[in-house]
């Protein structure tokens, strides 16, 4: 009766399209393609379809023979998958029509953000961030180079929409906008998720990986603080004085923060820039050209003494701007 019981695995989660899955029945004997066939019975994602994120074996590729036992899950083990039923295939690739479009964000004043921004016991729960939050450094910061905050869901990818692969899910010119930025700017990947997933994405769009750019390091949930709005009540952001804190190189004079949720910078909003969310990748992703123009724009302000002067909400029609020109003179004289 003992040995019987230790031949069963622990239950493991994955989770695929916002949800979470709970596969039982695998035993130490079973493969990884027994652990696709069963998340197969439940997701209705053939085997052949799905892609496992979130799995280190060895250093090696994880291929369908090897034995599930020897991957390392334990009871609170996630894994994450991409992958598409058959039968949405041909519809995915257009969006739905009887769903009005979310919009995920707050409508936050100027005197919001500076009655939030300025306040005391926010301003311990950073200082709090500084001196406990693990930064695990995946290149040395450049000298003389500004810092770019970049968020992932919506941001960079597509977090909501189902595909076979990752790449299909990812904002279009997303690597040639990375790579004109690190010309001029550290990169620092902050998401409100877990490291796990923030990982995982990256490695899957080829991001952690590419050789004409680097990421200084990346940011998840545990570096957010929560703030108390006196509208909208308590809501998580990312002060970038968590970072400012550990690299004094960094301040808000020359750091710039993407997001597609503005309350995300309500710390910081001299420093944020809403960008337009990446939504039905499948669609959109002919059209989409934000980072082209966004990438024009860093270029344009790269060179600029402080930034946080600036109207980064105005940033499509900068280059027409007369701060703009009184500051290229100021630099040519």
């Amino acid at each position: 009766m003992e040995s019987s019981t230790q031949e069963k695995l622990n239950d493991i989660c994955v989770k695929w399209s916002g949800k979470e899955y709970i596969i039982s029945g695998l035993r130490f004997t079973s493969a990884v393609k027994d652990l696709k066939q069963s998340i197969y019975d439940q997701t209705g994602v053939l085997p052949e379809r799905q892609k496992l994120m979130g799995i280190k074996y060895k250093g090696t590729q994880l291929n369908d023979d090897i034995l599930v036992s020897e991957l390392g899950l334990t009871a609170s083990s996630k894994i994450m998958m991409i992958g598409t039923r058959e039968q949405e295939l041909a519809q995915v690739i257009e969006p739905p029509t009887d769903h009005p479009e979310v919009i995920n964000d707050l409508d936050i004043g100027d005197e919001e953000e500076i009655e939030i921004s300025d306040r005391a016991e926010y301003l311990a729960k950073v200082e709090k961030r500084v001196k406990t939050y693990e930064f695990k450094i995946l290149n040395k910061p450049r000298e003389g180079t500004k810092l770019l905050v970049l968020d992932v869901d919506y941001t960079l990818f597509d977090h909501r929409s189902v595909a076979e692969k990752g790449l299909e899910l990812m904002r279009p010119f997303l690597h040639e906008f990375l790579t004109t930025a690190y010309s001029k700017y550290d990169i620092v990947i902050w998401s409100a998720t877990s490291m796990k997933w923030i990982e995982a994405k990256m490695n899957e769009l080829g991001v952690s990986s590419n050789p004409n750019y680097k990421l200084c390091f990346m940011m998840d949930s545990l570096a957010m603080i929560t703030v108390d709005t006196p509208v909208y009540g308590v809501i998580e952001v990312k002060p970038l004085g968590v970072i400012w804190g550990r690299f004094p190189q960094w301040n808000k004079t020359n750091t710039i923060m993407f997001d597609d949720l503005r309350r995300n910078f309500i710390m910081n909003p001299q420093n944020g820039l809403k960008i337009k969310p990446f939504k039905n990748a499948h669609s959109n992703r002919a059209t989409d050209k934000e980072l082209v123009g966004l990438a024009d724009y860093l270029m344009k302000i790269a060179d600029l003494d402080d930034i946080s002067t600036l109207r980064h909400d105005h940033w499509a029609s900068y280059k027409n701007s007369s701060h703009h020109k009184r500051h290229k003179a100021d630099h040519q004289q």
